[in-house]
Parts: C-alpha cells; sequence; structure tokens
C-alpha cells in the first residue's frame, strides 16, 4: 500500500515523485532514409525524472528540486544537435545527459516520438521509442 508521501510501504520505501515535460517538440534531422536527413521532421519528446520531491515541497526552494527549465534547455539541445540515424540513439543521449548533469535525478524515462514517421500505408498518431535509464547505484 502506498502512503500520503507516495512511497510504496511493502517495498525500498523510495519516493516514486517525477518531475515530468511531456509534448516537447522540435524540429531536427534524424532518420534512416535520405529525405529525413534532408528535409527534417517534428519530433515529439517526454521526459520523466524520478527524485525525491519531498524537501523542494517542504521548504518551497527551487535549489531542492529539479528546474525543468534546465531539463528543457538540455533536451533541445541533443534534439535539435547531432543528426542520427536511430531514435534510439537520441534517447540514449537525452536519458546520458540528464542523468550527468542532473545529480538529484535517479532515474529518467525518455520517450521519442515521430509524428509523420515514413511508414508507407501507415495512418498512426506517433512512431517512437520509450527508454528508462537509472543512475549506477541507485536503488531500484
Amino acid at each position: 500500500m502506498d502512503d500520503a508521501a507516495g512511497r510504496d510501504n511493502g517495498g525500498e520505501g523510495e519516493p516514486r515523485d517525477e518531475v515530468f515535460l511531456e509534448g516537447l517538440r522540435f524540429f531536427a534531422y534524424h532518420g534512416v532514409n535520405p529525405e529525413e536527413k534532408a528535409q527534417g521532421q517534428r519530433f515529439t519528446v517526454d521526459v520523466a525524472l524520478r527524485t525525491d520531491l519531498r524537501a523542494a515541497g517542504e521548504t518551497d526552494d527551487l535549489s531542492r528540486t529539479v528546474s525543468y527549465s534546465a531539463v528543457y534547455k538540455r533536451v533541445k539541445a541533443v534534439v535539435e544537435g547531432l543528426p542520427r540515424d536511430l531514435i534510439e540513439a537520441v534517447a540514449e543521449e537525452i536519458a546520458r545527459v540528464i542523468l550527468a548533469e542532473f545529480p538529484r535525478v535517479r532515474e529518467v524515462t525518455v520517450a521519442v516520438r515521430k509524428p509523420a514517421a515514413p511508414i508507407a500505408g501507415a495512418m498512426l498518431d506517433a512512431a517512437g521509442v520509450r527508454i528508462v535509464r537509472t543512475r549506477a547505484g541507485a536503488p531500484r
């Protein structure tokens, strides 16, 4: 059973708090097909950062949380940066940067979507990947 702070009383007692950004939209040049690299396309990114938010909530102190503004800037730099063949590589780089630069983050979930994925005959909202990475040594 979960307590009011979001801890699982039957487990490790680690909070399941998150700072998240959903639906970040970028234009970039990732893809295997030559036209994707030449013309570019839209990408949508979601990130969820697992961290303990109790101290921030109790003190109302920005230094006790993870700044979603700073996270946004880093995600933007990755997505709009070096073109990659695979969105898996984009997601992996986003996760690596967040874990390296935001020490309060214990775990990060990254979703990268192509709303206009080049799949012949397909009618879909998006194709994409979702990865979960945990800081080395962090409790799971």
